[in-house]
């Protein structure tokens, strides 16, 4: 494991790392479907197909306990260098410590990533709308490419997420001050409440009901606890419009810039560097 110093962080960013430290370190489970090749496809395709991993040389930005490195290396990755900033690295060296010959580990923001590697794909699933200036990983995911290589980030979408973000935006506010127990209690009676709402979308063609039947009604009622507590515990969180998603990628310096609308409510975007 390579450890890096993070001295450029804001204050926001140090908070949101911390947030999702002390997360990941009391939810390590990424069984079931969470963590599946299904799971990963529906989250890269149709940008990336999952058999065009088999053999790349892979960066994975946040990567927590370490559920998106497995999913890359189960679909044939050659190596993954896993980037997390928080103390879930111990969670992840644990998490990866029977695949350890593929796997490097760096303890650092994203930003610290080294140039060069002349790696074939960056991969950051669910973290750059948890940073305030994501800018600089975009640069250094760009830079540690190899010509031709891609980088393939997944995004909260602004479109598609209005009647969420007009409940829970205003929720969010109250819960990421809460004391985590505390949290985790409320977490477990919106669960219950998810419950019913799954039923109601096989029947009524309510909000986010592609996402809540593809995805949420697919992993156990545990992850989706963990699921519940991601959205209102981290200190930041940024929803992105398709214009800023593309730009954010374009702005590093990728051509080629293509974007999914995941389930009508995120934004997977992938992007060339020139070569």
């Amino acid at each position: 494991m390579r450890a890096s110093t993070d001295d450029r962080l804001t204050e926001t960013d140090r908070r949101t790392i911390a947030d999702f430290g002390r997360q990941w370190t009391v939810h390590t489970d990424n069984s079931g479907y969470y963590g599946s090749l299904d799971m990963l496809a529906d989250l890269l395709q149709p940008l990336l197909p999952v058999n065009e991993i088999a053999g790349a040389r892979i960066a994975d930005i946040g990567s927590g306990t370490g559920r998106i490195v497995n999913m890359l290396l189960d679909a044939g990755a050659a190596s993954v260098i896993a980037v997390e900033p928080s103390d879930a690295v111990h969670v992840l060296e644990e998490n990866t410590r029977d695949r350890r010959d593929r796997v490097t580990i760096l303890h650092a923001s994203g930003d610290r990533l080294p140039p060069g590697e002349d790696l074939d794909l960056v991969v950051s699933i669910g973290v750059l709308h948890h940073v305030v200036d994501p800018a600089p990983i975009v640069r250094a995911a760009f830079g540690t490419l190899r010509p031709g290589g891609r980088m393939l980030v997944w995004l909260y979408g602004r479109e598609g997420n209005e009647a969420y973000l007009a409940v829970f935006g205003a929720l969010r506010i109250l819960t990421r001050r809460l004391p985590d127990r505390v949290l985790s209690r409320l977490c477990a009676g919106l669960n219950r409440v998810l419950d019913l709402y799954i039923v109601l979308c096989r029947r009524l063609p309510l909000p986010l009901r592609d996402y809540v039947l593809n995805v949420l009604s697919k992993v156990d009622r545990a992850k989706r606890h963990l699921i519940i507590y991601d959205q209102l515990n981290p200190a930041y969180a940024r929803y992105y419009r398709r214009d800023e998603a593309v730009a954010l990628l374009e702005a590093a310096g990728f051509e080629d810039v293509r974007v999914h609308h995941r389930h009508g409510y995120s934004w997977t975007v992938i992007g060339r560097k020139p070569g």
